[in-house]
């Protein structure tokens, strides 16, 4: 069978057979999340040790199942992280038949490098960012003369967004330069509306950080707004052009 034949037979597929895909896909990826997520609730004590080490302050548990519920919590992070490629992977397979051969080409790199890119944004944050920013925020407190005293649900959730802000965030210059190959952005666009980009990473800033102070959102505005510079970098080296109304006609007839 060719490839156009395959695309026809998906396209002519009917909703009930997509809604059965789906829900194929759905459950393989939520069995390799479960258990993902029950191997790494194992080793949650290690883990747990992993993301207190920025800090030299003993957590503590203010209600009985606190300490459970950030075991489960970091469970599930991790059980996230690994199960993430596959979870893409799934993704890739029900949408890729639908799609033409060129249109494959294009979009397969961008599932391999939004894994990539997604780890990149969660070491950044993990080795970099999120350091500096708790221990600033703790030897603020200290010099204040207040004694830190951290809960240890508090604490996992704090690391725990702010990790995974960061790796959607550092998928920024990767949608940047999928919208170019589509023919929704330029470089000129991006480079006259600079402004309004570095606002917008303020806000998303806000939005994405667990705490309201203007710190924290400082640490993640910055390499969003440099990310915002690397795609306009990478769309003059790697995107397309902007569609005409020929093309679009072509491909409808």
């Amino acid at each position: 069978m060719t490839e156009k034949s395959r695309s026809k037979d998906t396209a002519d597929m009917p909703m009930s057979g997509h809604l059965q895909e789906v829900r194929s896909r759905l459950v393989q990826s939520l069995f390799i999340l479960v258990i993902a997520s029950g191997t790494a609730f194992y080793f949650s004590e290690t883990l747990i040790v992993w993301i207190k080490r920025p800090i030299d302050v003993d957590l503590v548990f203010l209600a009985p199942a606190e300490a459970f519920w950030a075991d489960l919590k970091i469970s599930l992070f991790f059980g996230f992280l690994i199960a993430f490629p596959f979870i893409l992977y799934q993704a890739w397979l029900f949408v890729a038949p639908g799609l033409l051969p060129k249109e494959r080409g294009i979009l397969w790199p961008f599932f391999v490098f939004g894994v990539f890119f997604f780890f990149c944004g969660i070491s950044f944050s993990y080795f970099l960012a999120l350091p500096f920013a708790i221990r600033f925020l703790v030897n603020y407190g200290r010099d204040a003369g207040i004694k830190p005293m951290l809960s240890v649900s508090s604490y996992i959730d704090f690391n725990l967004k702010i990790l995974l802000a960061f790796g959607f965030v550092f998928e920024l210059p990767l949608v940047m330069v999928l919208l170019s190959k589509l023919g929704l952005l330029t470089p000129d666009f991006l480079v006259k509306n600079r402004k309004f980009a570095i606002l917008g990473a303020f806000v998303v800033a806000a939005i994405a950080t667990p705490t309201p102070d203007i710190f924290n959102q400082f640490v993640m505005a910055i390499p969003l707004i440099l990310l915002y510079e690397i795609g306009i970098v990478t769309i003059r080296m790697f995107g397309g052009k902007a569609k005409t109304v020929e093309e679009d006609s072509e491909r409808t007839s």
